[in-house]
């Protein structure tokens, strides 16, 4: 049996902006459009993280020294 998944608002949108047959350079760019803004996004909420934490590249030197692995246990 399969889920059903309902279409997000953003799909159901670009599914009537774009009930037409595009070329495929067209649509390579439309999607290209739509990875730099969702990059564009993510790297602003990133800068906004830094900028709230005060964090450095001291930060993250600390952060590469940690070891955060657990323990693995061994098969007897």
């Amino acid at each position: 049996m399969l889920a059903t998944h309902k279409l997000t608002n953003l799909q159901l949108d670009l599914l009537k902006v774009f009930s037409i047959q595009l070329p495929q350079n067209q649509l390579e760019e439309i999607r290209d459009m739509l990875t730099n803004y969702f990059a564009n996004k993510a790297t602003a909420e990133t800068d906004k993280l830094w900028e709230q934490n005060q964090w450095s590249q001291e930060t993250v030197n600390t952060w590469l020294d940690e070891h955060l692995r657990t323990k693995t246990f061994e098969k007897k």
